[in-house]
């Protein structure tokens, strides 16, 4: 039989042993949220304005 325990263990990488969210997660989550509320339109632009070379 083969060993399948990497699906198990990916549930809790992302958290520290004290229960809280890591700094990883919760830019992904930050980014999923303003994603939704504002639509891929707003990252296409902020990153547009990002690339702007400033004077």
């Amino acid at each position: 039989m083969a060993n399948n325990n990497n699906n198990n263990n990916n549930n809790n990488n992302n958290k520290n042993n004290n229960g809280k969210m890591s700094y990883e997660e919760a830019g992904r989550k930050g980014g999923e949220k303003v994603k939704r509320e504002y639509g891929k339109e707003h990252f296409e632009e902020i990153g547009r304005k990002g690339g702007k070379e400033s004077n």
